[in-house]
């Protein structure tokens, strides 16, 4: 067994392993957060919601060609370019530089309820990171352990949604577009990070063992004796199961 299969023999090393990919390192932050960064400085300054958003959409579209060029992946900067783009369409659609924020309030709500969900049907959506692991995508669920962790581990994926939508929509409300940028940002990533910090606290206490296909678990009834007993007590003519005395 080498050291990579040795370091996901547990629930929560496979699980970290998952989410330090989701992170996208500081690069893929800062690819993240341009764009709103732009259009809302842009709205304040110049209160022109096109030049905004052309510019904030331009950004993002520079950004992709760079990874493009560097051949690098371009899961987060593409995000961040249609995240503007729907944006975009939005506030350009009624001519409010507030219902640009609009689509991602709607998406932390509906994620908020799909997340919830899942948990309460016992199919947490953190499960099924396992079953990318695993290579069984639904073996996980056969282990009471493991959906109780998943369910833990998934409640931490609701609250950043949750608060979102809680102090962005008032602010939308209102028509408050400069605070409703800095929530963006400051309940963006940071907010994301620190979810993912508390998982990964859940995770360093734990150690659930890894089942995969390969390895499955067996029941075995109560009253089957162990090997060693099993054998002395037939070469001793005693029922199985009686040990003597």
């Amino acid at each position: 067994m080498n050291a990579d299969e040795k370091a996901r023999q547990t629930v929560e090393a496979a699980v970290r392993a998952q989410l330090a990919k989701a992170l996208g390192g500081a690069r893929g932050i800062v690819e993240g957060a341009v764009p709103t960064i732009l259009f809302t400085v842009l709205w304040l300054v110049t209160h022109e919601l096109k030049l905004s958003l052309g510019i904030a959409v331009g950004a993002a579209v520079l950004l992709t060609v760079a990874r493009l060029v560097q051949r690098s992946t371009v899961q987060f900067v593409f995000n961040s370019l249609v995240g503007i783009g729907i944006a975009a369409f939005f506030a350009l659609r009624t001519g409010r530089a507030e219902d640009a924020f609009l689509p991602g309030i709607i998406y932390n709500a509906f994620y908020s309820l799909i997340l919830i969900g899942s948990i309460i049907a016992r199919w947490p959506v953190v499960g099924f990171i396992i079953g990318s692991v695993t290579g069984e995508s639904t073996e996980w669920r056969r282990d009471p352990a493991i959906v109780r962790l998943c369910s833990k581990l998934t409640w931490l994926l609701v609250l950043p949604c949750v608060v979102r939508v809680v102090v962005q929509y008032p602010l939308y409300l209102a028509g408050m577009v400069g605070w409703l940028g800095t929530a963006k940002i400051a309940l963006g990533w940071p907010l994301q990070v620190a979810s993912f910090a508390a998982m990964i606290w859940v995770l360093a206490r734990g150690r659930t063992p890894l089942t995969t296909a390969a390895e499955p678990v067996q029941d075995v009834p109560e009253d089957t004796p162990a090997p060693g007993v099993r054998g002395r007590n037939e070469a001793e003519g005693a029922p199985e199961g009686d040990e003597r005395k």
